[in-house]
């Protein structure tokens, strides 16, 4: 999109989300459109593809979601985040405090059963709706009740004091294109 670098104020390419004002980015819905005048609203760059072209990668958001919620452990040094050191010796305390995993390790930390017992109760309903979420929603079957699900994530995310990223944002925002473009 020609956004340009750094920490940018509006990051979302479909509207006009302020990335930086935390207090209203559970609250607020409805941003305004975005236009693409180069200049204005961190575009240094006309768009090279048109955003109803865009393909948002399910395994992408999975990716960021995961992130977001190993992120938050992280900074109150919980008892899952410490599991999570232990069962992954080989990735460096950078990557685990960033939440950078892959989808094997994903995977792995699915069908950890110790992992849960860790868990506090708000990271378990956190982790029980992100579960929800790429088994529903990301995977290979949509199910029917996958907005109820996605906000069920949404708000345990807030709870658990998660900030909101742009993956956040597009199911929090964008869920009909972020459907629109999963189903392609």
């Amino acid at each position: 999109m020609g956004l340009q670098q750094g920490f940018t104020k509006y990051c979302c390419f479909l509207c006009l989300w302020d990335s930086r004002v935390t207090g209203e980015h559970y609250k607020k819905c409805d941003w305004p459109k975005r236009t693409y005048e180069v200049g204005k609203t961190n575009l240094q760059h006309s768009p090279l593809v048109h955003p109803n072209k865009v393909f948002l990668s399910p395994l992408h958001i999975k990716l960021g979601l995961m992130k977001t919620f190993v992120k938050t452990m992280g900074k109150t040094n919980s008892a899952g985040f410490l599991h999570l050191v232990g069962k992954f010796p080989k990735l460096s305390e950078a990557k685990l405090k960033e939440g950078v995993f892959v989808r094997p390790q994903i995977r792995q930390v699915f069908r950890d059963a110790d992992f849960e017992k860790t868990l506090s109760e708000l990271e378990m309903s956190a982790w029980n709706s992100f579960k929800w979420v790429c088994e529903n929603f990301l995977g290979n079957k949509k199910s029917s009740n996958y907005r109820e699900g996605v906000e069920t994530l949404l708000n345990a995310y807030e709870k658990m004091g998660c900030r909101m990223s742009l993956k956040l944002h597009f199911l929090h925002s964008h869920l009909d294109f972020s459907l629109r473009t999963l189903v392609l």
